[in-house]
């Protein structure tokens, strides 16, 4: 992607993939060498101002005449000079910038970073990119499973909810409005029931649950059963159970199990529609302050 942004092109790794792979089969057929590519072998080309695929094309053609007329001359020619040609042309790939960016922004893919940098170093490069890809895996399997969960309140004099531990909101007594940051997931779903059960438990007037959908990009069936179980208890408590802001590609799945069928609630197309439906003050709360003169 360097060479690509320094060029003011973009890489394809599909079409370098089918390249290789085109090539591989033509000198199968051929009976030629394999045919493979390198970040090492890219930057000494790009540095020697290869701009187009002809360079690849000389390239070959070069390497053609050397092997046939010229390898007497390279004989004597030391491995040492042709790595330290190959380590000044990758040195410039070193970003050692990028990995205190990555340190501040996420700690997770740091940790992601270095692993892969040095099982690479010490091991392997195949080696360091599977361990690379688990621990990636791992720590979005973590992030999954531990969603970002948020009671959320109207910010006065706007028709906009967010969080209430970040913002100074407004909250309903009788309608508790929450968020899921999150896909309702098989690895998320009982934390997120067990999140509701406690709020219910802490909030004794409520007639009305809303969940904010804006989020929610992908229900699994273990998530559909969390929305039905929640459903359930909350009618047994006598409170209505709501979805607002639901995605289209997630609606149309509810609606094949007919889930609409038993909500006790409604699904409304915004939030600020389903709380002002439901609390008379939050209506007057979202007329919006008119500018000082």
């Amino acid at each position: 992607h360097n060479v690509g942004a320094g060029g003011r092109g973009r890489i394809h790794p599909n079409q370098e993939l089918m390249g290789l792979g085109a090539a591989n089969i033509a000198s199968g057929l051929g009976g030629g060498f394999p045919v493979t590519g390198g970040f090492s072998r890219s930057v000494v080309n790009f540095d020697a101002g290869a701009r187009t695929p002809l360079a690849g094309v000389m390239t070959a053609v070069m390497i053609a005449l050397t092997a046939l007329f010229l390898t007497p001359l390279f004989e004597f020619l030391p491995k040492a000079v042709l790595a330290a040609t190959i380590i000044v042309a990758v040195l410039s790939l070193v970003d050692l910038k990028a990995i205190h960016r990555v340190w501040v922004f996420s700690k997770s893919d740091f940790v992601a970073m270095t692993t892969t940098i040095m099982i690479v170093l010490g091991i392997g490069v195949e080696a360091g990119i599977i361990a690379g890809i688990l621990v990636s895996i791992s720590f979005l399997l973590a992030k999954v499973a531990r969603p970002h969960f948020a009671v959320i309140g109207q910010i006065p004099g706007t028709q906009h909810f967010r969080n209430a531990d970040r913002h100074q909101v407004l909250k309903s007594e009788k309608v508790l409005a929450v968020r899921l940051d999150e896909m309702l997931y098989f690895l998320n779903s009982h934390t997120f029931e067990d999140a509701v059960n406690q709020l219910l438990n802490t909030n004794k007037n409520l007639t009305d649950l809303v969940l904010l959908c804006t989020a929610i990009n992908e229900i699994d069936a273990s998530g559909l059963e969390v929305l039905e179980s929640i459903n359930e208890r909350l009618d047994s408590q006598g409170i209505r159970f709501h979805l607002s802001e639901v995605k289209g590609p997630v609606m149309d799945r509810l609606d094949r199990v007919g889930f609409k069928a038993h909500l006790t609630g409604q699904i409304f197309l915004s939030h600020y529609e389903a709380m002002c439906a439901l609390d008379p003050d939050c209506e007057s709360n979202g007329h919006v302050r008119s500018a000082r003169p």
